[in-house]
């Protein structure tokens, strides 16, 4: 091995030690909070103490035995089904046509749906609230269920538009050759090849609408509070312990979500399937 070859492997070895480290410090700092966060939510002392004194199950406890606390968990869960369902729909049938269809104004439509990836929330938030009061929508849970169906409509559509990008178009072209419908054709060739895609579309649409504040904030009203409201105005309020056991229910089952579609990406990998 030369000089040369010798110092670029100690490049690269440098290299790859700075991404690591760096990879490392921003996990840290996206999961610190929760590495507090969760020996807090099983603490005996009666007030946010940390370390805990000592290990106890009351917090979980009183959230689950107060009808404030599961009714909002409810709320929230079939918001998120709600919004998973009309995403996956809408977004597959946006995504479908502007990868098949030619029209006017074509990058423009795609801009629009793609705009609450770029817009902040805090913007789309006010507006909706704006638009929610003139039409007296304040609190109405399909209202609600389709302005989070707006933040999670991108997602489906840039995970779908990238199967459809990336799949033989001559399989679609066999299809309509043997006398198949259009219909036919998604049907029975293009749906099975984009359904990991729209699975994973499901599995984000739902997780935008389950840890969605600032909407939820503006337009569920005082009666109909999502989870993460719920969870927001106790914070500010009573600071009670049960905070933390929410908050590590909410985190739980987006984690628990993504990593269920993680494992049927490695699954369908293995099996020779589509990867999104």
């Amino acid at each position: 091995m030369t000089v040369t070859q010798r110092n670029g492997a100690r490049r690269i070895s440098w290299g790859k030690v700075i991404l690591v480290a760096y990879s490392v410090a921003v996990l840290l700092y996206l999961v610190g909070p929760l590495l507090v966060v969760l020996p807090l939510s099983f603490s005996s002392a009666r007030y946010l103490t940390f370390p805990p004194p000592g290990w106890s199950l009351q917090w979980y406890e009183r959230y689950l035995g107060s009808p404030q606390w599961t009714a909002a968990t409810v709320r929230s869960l079939q918001l998120g089904v709600v919004v998973m369902l009309l995403a996956v729909v809408i977004g597959t049938a946006v995504a479908y046509g502007l990868a098949h269809l030619q029209f006017p104004g074509k990058r423009l439509v795609r801009a629009v749906v793609l705009s609450p990836l770029v817009v902040p929330v805090i913007i789309l938030a006010v507006a909706v609230y704006e638009l929610f009061l003139r039409l007296r929508l304040i609190g109405n849970f399909w209202a609600l269920a389709i302005a989070h169906t707006v933040l999670a409509l991108p997602f489906v559509v840039v995970l779908v538009s990238a199967a459809l990008q990336t799949m033989d178009v001559a399989l679609e072209r066999a299809a309509a050759s043997l006398g198949a419908s259009e219909w036919q054709t998604f049907r029975y060739v293009t749906l099975p090849l984009i359904a990991p895609s729209m699975a994973a579309g499901a599995v984000f649409a739902f997780v935008t609408s389950w840890d969605e504040l600032l909407v939820a904030l503006f337009t569920s009203g005082t009666a109909r509070a999502t989870l993460p409201k719920r969870l927001w105005e106790n914070v500010r309020e009573f600071i009670d312990p049960t905070i933390a056991a929410v908050a590590v229910v909410i985190v739980g089952v987006s984690l628990l979500l993504l990593a269920t579609l993680e494992l049927l990406q490695l699954r369908a990998a293995r099996n020779g399937g589509h990867n999104v």
